[in-house]
């Protein structure tokens, strides 16, 4: 696994603040997925628009987290906006974290929402998780998971 600067031209992820530590992490597919600790220590995966989500990419974004949670169980928000896809071997892969402590999936869209509540259907009931239309509600929520970073 390979954790590299933003090869985009401002090397920020899409919506991101300047001054911030993003970091990408490419499967062997070759499908970018941003991946960053946000203030408060909420760890930011944003899975890319227009893509269906496999297994590998899964894996490769699972190991970037566990890695940036350094052996702690933190919150994660998973940015799902765009997206095309979630195959099964990627939904196992999220639902079977053993670095999250709660998942928020941010999105915008019917779209959104339907990829969302199939990931949410898989989930383990030990980790909380929850689908918002805001990334600040999201973000809000996740602050009550954050004793353990």
């Amino acid at each position: 696994m390979s954790i590299d600067a933003l090869a985009g031209p401002d090397e920020l992820i899409p919506g991101e603040a300047p001054g911030a530590a993003p970091a990408v992490v490419t499967p062997p597919a070759g499908v970018p997925i941003g991946v960053r600790v946000r203030d408060g220590g909420i760890i930011e995966v944003a899975l890319p628009a227009n893509e269906e989500i496999a297994g590998p990419e899964a894996r490769v974004a699972g190991a970037a987290v566990r890695a940036l949670a350094n052996g702690r169980r933190v919150p994660v928000l998973l940015v799902i906006t765009g997206v095309v896809g979630i195959s099964a071997e990627a939904r196992h892969v999220y639902s079977t974290s053993i670095a999250a402590s709660a998942f928020a999936l941010v999105g915008e869209s019917p779209v959104d929402r339907v990829i969302a509540h199939y990931l949410l259907r898989s989930r383990t009931e030990t980790i909380p998780a929850q689908f918002f239309l805001s990334e600040a509600e999201a973000v809000d929520w996740l602050g009550h998971y954050t004793s353990e970073y």
